[in-house]
């Protein structure tokens, strides 16, 4: 049975957790958030991706759909509606997702690390969708929480070591 408190309490370790993934990074690496007192100069360190502006666009356009994704799933999950966190996860974020966004298009421009990760990023959401589902059945949102987690590290790996142009 829904517990609000009890999910409440689940929703916001799961940001919290969101929050983490998104501070942590694979290897330091100075950003402008890292700038201290008295430093001349910041560098960005991330591999340089170019796309024809017009790709740059709907690819940036994605990606800040897919973090409206993630969103709208945490809400979903806090919420008790595990069906309808796994069917944005499939449908936005999955394997489901990738004709739409135009993933072979973007593809031929990604460095093979930024491709693995992208593909892993959509497994994951798949993934996630059929344990989001299970949560519903089973009454425990912890192996969805995890399962989440997954698909944030692929965005946060990858977001950590390619910047487009």
């Amino acid at each position: 049975m829904f517990k609000p408190i009890r999910w409440g309490l689940m929703a916001a370790g799961l940001l919290a957790v969101v929050m983490l993934a998104a501070r942590a990074e694979p290897t330091h690496q100075h950003t402008m958030h890292d700038q201290h007192e008295g430093d001349a100069e910041v560098t960005d360190n991330r591999a340089l991706v170019t796309l024809p502006q017009q790709m740059r666009i709907h690819t940036l356009a994605n990606m800040r759909d897919h973090l409206l994704s993630l969103q709208e799933i945490q809400t979903a999950l806090a919420e008790g509606r595990f069906d309808q966190a796994g069917e944005i996860a499939e449908q936005r974020l999955g394997m489901t997702s990738l004709e739409s966004h135009g993933a072979h298009e973007v593809g031929q421009f990604m460095p093979e690390k930024m491709r693995q990760l992208g593909t892993e990023m959509h497994r994951a959401a798949s993934r996630f969708a059929v344990v989001a589902r299970d949560a519903g059945v089973e009454d425990d949102v912890k192996p969805a929480l995890a399962a989440l987690s997954r698909v944030t590290r692929s965005c946060v790996a990858c977001h950590s070591a390619f910047r487009y142009q």
